[in-house]
């Protein structure tokens, strides 16, 4: 794509710096802190952008200034990226989140599969048909958990010690929020009253993860997550694994063909979508903001599509999406359901999950250590570790109020 740009654009010189993604951040606070920070940033998404909030140049000025046609996209896909900093970005890559499952093993266990539609009932085995819920999907998950003897999780016999299969996970959820955002979309930080909060739904979601990791057993804890049974941490992939909840980017790292995409449950009859949303921003001390602009529509322009394939990222730009999952096809030739992933969009989750925080960075640190300790630690007071998590946030957002 720089090559490209660079042979059609003889005035700009287009240069391309690389950081991995486990050192990006730490790249960029540096290059920043000496002054080198790049014109164009990306593709970054919600919680990466707002580790670096007030560094982002307010495009509108440009976008009137050149004309540049924002009705090629729906109003609601450029208001996302409205902040009270301005137009930081024009939309890109849209990742919604979806149920990932391998019908093999809803066959093998006798289970229908999950719906191919928001909105269908899920038929039990014995052909009464329920709403896809919460409660629903855990009954079906322990029903796939499946120890060295054929016993699932339902069973007397079940050994919790010796599990080869397990039902349902929580595929690379982060620093923790996209968990409970199944029960609703909520935030940690009230922008009103200014205080940390752990809203009821949310609780209700951490609690259910945790049952499901210590005590009903149907979600790998941790330390399973990262054997070898589980791919070392990459569980769905390892082909041990029933249900995942993830992304559409995570039709990048999948392999093989036994696989398809079903709907996100929802909880007291509402459904609510992780949304991850990615794409390039220009930096506010870019001394080149006409050119960085350029460099920007034919990034989100021309060469989307061509970026989206290997992104994995459903394009904001409608037209394109049919070209995509096309593509996606060629890869993925078992027929995944992929209206799936554009009727996820009805659901976003609003306010996300990836929402702003004062102290973003350290807020983010003390969420992570949470659901950390929940993962590797049986045997906790939950409602005393939610009481001291709500505490220190506080005593995180206070530090800049």
């Amino acid at each position: 794509m720089v090559a490209a740009f660079n042979a059609a654009n003889p005035d700009i010189e287009l240069v391309l710096n690389v950081a991995e993604n486990n050192v990006a951040r730490d790249t960029l606070s540096t290059l920043i802190a000496a002054g080198n920070a790049p014109d164009i940033i990306g593709p970054v998404g919600t919680d990466g952008a707002n580790a670096f909030a007030g560094n982002w140049l307010d495009l509108q000025p440009l976008v009137d200034s050149t004309g540049y046609d924002l009705t090629q996209w729906n109003q609601a896909a450029v208001d996302f990226y409205r902040t009270p900093e301005g137009l930081i970005g024009l939309p890109l890559a849209t990742f919604p989140s979806m149920i990932f499952y391998r019908p093999a093993m809803f066959d093998e266990a006798g289970l229908n599969y999950p719906p191919r539609n928001y909105g269908d009932p899920y038929v039990m085995p014995d052909g009464t048909e329920v709403e896809w819920t919460v409660d629903v999907l855990r009954e079906i998950a322990m029903i796939l958990t499946v120890d060295a003897n054929g016993n699932d999780a339902t069973m007397e016999e079940f050994d919790p010690n010796n599990i080869v299969q397990w039902g349902f996970a929580f595929q690379w959820y982060g620093e923790g929020r996209q968990i409970p955002t199944m029960w609703g979309a909520e935030e940690l930080w009230n922008p009103v009253t200014g205080k940390a909060q752990l809203p009821e739904r949310w609780r209700i979601g951490f609690r259910w993860w945790y049952d499901g990791m210590w005590k009903d057993h149907f979600i790998p804890n941790a330390a399973q997550e990262g054997s070898d049974a589980l791919g070392a941490g990459n569980p769905f992939n390892s082909g041990n694994l029933a249900m995942a909840q993830s992304h559409l980017w995570y039709t990048c790292c999948l392999e093989g063909t036994t696989w398809d995409i079903a709907p996100i449950p929802s909880y007291n009859g509402q459904t609510n979508v992780r949304l991850h949303a990615d794409t390039f921003r220009i930096f506010k001390g870019t001394q080149n903001p006409e050119a960085a602009f350029r460099v920007l529509t034919y990034l989100v322009g021309e060469a989307s599509l061509d970026l989206l394939s290997v992104y994995g990222g459903m394009p904001a730009r409608e037209s394109e999406q049919a070209a995509f999952f096309a593509r996606l096809d060629e890869r993925y030739p078992q027929g995944v359901n992929w209206e799936v992933a554009r009727q996820g969009l009805n659901f976003a989750d609003n306010p996300s999950h990836e929402a702003w925080m004062p102290n973003y960075l350290k807020a983010r640190d003390r969420i992570t250590a949470f659901s950390t300790l929940l993962a590797n630690t049986p045997g906790l007071d939950l409602d005393a570790e939610f009481e001291r998590f709500v505490s220190d946030l506080q005593a995180i957002f206070d530090e800049v109020q």
